[in-house]
């Protein structure tokens, strides 16, 4: 059984991420859920949509991600992960995505692990000098 992957985050980053890994991954639609957090929902709105679309299997593993700590989809998917076997990772971006997507398979604290690297090796600076204006 594979894990569960819920993205949420601010509108409109989580279908955003989540459309961009099924460009690369198409047959992980039913793992990656993504829930966009609008700017005037109440917290307990989002909490109760995201536990209907979750709809989690006993035994079902979730790996949650979120945007910024604090922010309201972080507190909802703190509450959320309370509730099921889960772990939250904030700071999503597309290469913890994708690597978590790739092996999805794994056990939740391996696949944890896999996401934190691949969203910290995936930041580099690739090129450009720092200009001194005068």
């Amino acid at each position: 059984m594979s894990t569960r992957i819920l993205i949420i985050a601010h509108a409109p980053l989580a279908t955003a991420l989540r459309e961009c890994a099924l460009h690369v991954f198409p047959d992980c639609t039913r793992e990656v859920i993504a829930i966009d957090v609008p700017p005037d929902e109440a917290p307990e709105d989002t909490f109760a949509s995201a536990q209907h679309l979750l709809d989690v299997e006993p035994g079902q593993q979730i790996l949650v991600l979120t945007d910024v700590i604090g922010a309201t989809p972080s507190n909802v998917a703190q509450r959320l992960v309370q509730a099921n076997e889960s772990s939250l990772i904030a700071g999503v971006n597309l290469p913890m995505l994708l690597r978590t997507v790739c092996y999805r398979h794994e056990n939740l604290e391996d696949l944890t692990s896999r996401a934190l690297e691949g969203g910290t090796q995936g930041v580099l600076q690739l090129s450009g000098t720092s200009r001194t204006t005068k």
